[in-house]
């Protein structure tokens, strides 16, 4: 079931003074003039085949009503997009009427959006119908786009003329800036790739926040900022983006405290009104990782009191033995995944985040709070072990359910350690079956709990297998979901909808480098 919380009349506690010093750290964007690559025409509306075509003769190319241009940028942008258009024939006495479409696969050129009929709104498919009532003209679209593809469509012109494409221009965006860390040299053609990929994904999602994805949600999103924070240290360092996004977090929350899982900035900050327990937390994750990073006591200052209060919430949604109580699993992530029981993970996330936490009590000279976090951190670990682990099946089982996500983060959390981890990881497909992961999300995760337990070589044939499947695919940025079993599947009820470039996916260059050495090519045999 979808994750969707509507609640009447919300209303979020803004502090003024946080939001402020967001504000002063809203990046510029950096702009980059792209123009098409290649182009080719398409045969039928939603065919495949094509023809290709040369751009020196575009403005020589005369299109009628039916007909197609396909414009390819040569890579994975974000921007806007200018059109210089004409005419050839007799004076056009009818508006030229086109359908514009931006795609970031070349699949999704054959694709008829009129097909979908998922949960998520359509209207964040990138289409656009436009009336053009005079030409020559140059036509500026108002919108932001992340796409490689440019599909024209010509509805309708009228018999005495044909529209001629003279140009396309695209402005791409991004605040991402210099590399600052060079990618590490793997020896291995396809990891070198796949952290290429790695690196396009998270520039086109730096804009003036961290955001989820450049088509869709276009949010600052928590459990993606953590992740996307990781890559920016071993790549971008772009630390005042980092610190931006974590003042937004704890600038707009709900009314009791709670970070929100996700926060608009368009027309000024504001909270979301979806709140997920693990998200929550990884807020603090987020905070103690940036201060590791680079050791900010202003923002510690500013915000311990917000990352203390997500673990008080915590606290307050368990029981007396620490186990977690229905409200806190109802309202976990976790993965994409239908029919996932989160019961166990959840009640592992936690665990996992607590050591955070007293890190940063440790930080600020809170010892009190940092023993009493201990304290519980004990207790929720006992109480996992306890519910969740099956002696005779030796794995954990949430509600009767075996999945390799409750097995990956009962390892991250250490509630089994040594050789019961080991055991459990190398026995990753037996878990994988009915409720396969279908994030790269959750496969970052699970290549996090391999290296965790040494188990490098699996991770590093994980990431070939898993996100060089998308790569062989034509991936110029990597995707928001993608089983390898089932290409096709979408957690939103048609691919067309999904996003092509997400944050949550670029983890790999990250898990590169920060585990990959010099000669771990050579000891895997790759």
């Amino acid at each position: 079931m979808p994750l969707i919380s509507i609640i009447e009349d919300f209303h979020p506690k803004n502090d003024a003074k946080l939001l402020g010093r967001a504000e002063e750290l809203k990046p510029v964007l950096h702009h980059t003039i792209v123009e098409p690559k290649g182009g080719f025409v398409l045969k039928e509306r939603y065919s495949a085949e094509e023809d290709e075509i040369v751009l020196q003769d575009l403005d020589q190319l005369p299109l009628g009503k039916g007909q197609n241009l396909c414009l390819d940028f040569g890579d994975h942008y974000v921007g806007r997009v200018t059109l210089n258009l004409a005419f050839k024939g007799s004076h056009p006495d009818a508006p030229a009427f086109l359908k514009l479409k931006f795609c970031e696969t070349r699949k999704e050129l054959s694709e008829n959006s009129s097909d979908y009929d998922g949960w998520i709104s359509d209207s964040w498919i990138q289409e656009e119908y436009v009336h053009v009532d005079e030409l020559p003209c140059t036509l500026s679209l108002p919108r932001r786009y992340a796409f490689r593809y440019m599909k024209i469509t010509i509805l309708d012109t009228s018999p005495k003329y044909k529209l001629i494409i003279r140009s396309a221009e695209l402005v791409h965006e991004t605040s991402a800036g210099e590399l600052k860390k060079p990618l590490k040299k793997t020896g291995d053609a396809m990891l070198d790739r796949i952290q290429e990929v790695s690196l396009r994904t998270l520039a086109n999602c730096m804009q003036e926040v961290f955001e989820d994805g450049p088509k869709r949600d276009r949010r600052l999103w928590m459990g993606d900022l953590r992740l996307q924070a990781l890559v920016n240290y071993e790549s971008f360092k772009n630390y005042d983006l980092v610190k931006r996004c974590l003042y937004l977090f704890a600038g707009t929350r709900f009314p009791e405290g709670k970070v929100s899982a996700c926060v608009f900035t368009g027309n000024g900050a504001e909270a979301d009104d979806t709140w997920l327990f693990d998200y929550s937390l990884f807020f603090v994750c987020a905070l103690e990782e940036y201060l590791q990073e680079t050791d900010d006591m202003e923002a510690l200052e500013d915000l311990y009191e917000c990352a203390m209060e997500q673990m008080d919430i915590a606290r307050s949604l368990c029981d007396e033995t620490g186990l977690l109580k229905k409200e806190a699993v109802e309202n976990t992530f976790i993965d994409w995944r239908e029919g996932l029981d989160k019961a166990a993970c959840a009640q592992a996330v936690l665990a996992y985040t607590i050591p955070y936490a007293v890190s940063l009590a440790l930080w600020k000279k809170d010892q009190e709070t940092a023993d009493r976090l201990s304290g519980f951190l004990a207790r929720v670990k006992e109480a996992a072990r306890a519910v969740y682990w099956n002696e005779e099946e030796q794995c954990f089982i949430s509600n009767g359910q075996k999945s390799l996500a409750s097995q990956v983060w009962m390892v991250l959390a250490e509630v089994v350690s040594g050789e019961e981890a080991v055991s459990l990881m190398k026995r990753s497909e037996e878990f994988n079956g009915s409720v396969r992961m279908l994030t790269p999300y959750m496969h970052h995760y699970y290549v996090s709990a391999l290296l965790k337990c040494g188990l490098k070589k699996e991770a590093f044939d994980h990431i070939r297998e898993y996100w060089g499947g998308m790569v062989k695919m034509g991936a110029d940025t990597f995707w928001e979901s993608y089983d390898d079993e089932n290409p096709e599947v979408s957690p939103y009820g048609g691919k067309v909808i999904d996003s092509f470039c997400h944050a949550w996916s670029c983890t790999p260059l990250y898990l590169i480098s920060q585990y990959m050495e010099e000669n771990d090519n050579e000891k895997a045999g790759f």
